[in-house]
């Protein structure tokens, strides 16, 4: 497996892309990585890729009924995987509750 920076530095395009479309880029790529070949993963795979990737914004939220709903729905037995769209759509959801969030806001911007 390829290294995530090799990747992006492999994208020409992104060369002098901003910071955000370089954090984009690396959702797309740790996704993509992690997919079977239609561009899915099941929700196991799901659940595994938040608590390695993902776990500074997950750590703390388990006692959050809508953190329990989220994750609930990855462990319930299903073929139903996950597309890309649901993905964002889930990593922005556990953001937006997270903790880790206020303290990234909280972070001083001034020089």
């Amino acid at each position: 497996s390829i290294p995530i920076a090799k990747q992006l530095a492999s994208i020409k395009a992104l060369g002098k892309g901003s910071d955000l479309e370089k954090a984009f880029a690396t959702v797309v790529l740790v996704y993509n990585n992690s997919a079977d070949p239609e561009g899915k993963l099941n929700k196991a795979e799901t659940k595994n890729l938040l608590q390695t990737q993902f776990g500074g914004f997950i750590q703390g939220q388990e006692n959050k009924p809508k953190y329990q709903e989220i994750i609930s729905a990855l462990d319930e037995e299903s073929e139903n995987k996950i597309d890309f769209e649901d993905f964002m759509i889930l990593l922005v959801s556990l953001t937006l509750m997270s903790d880790l969030l206020q303290e990234i806001k909280n972070v001083k911007t001034t020089k």
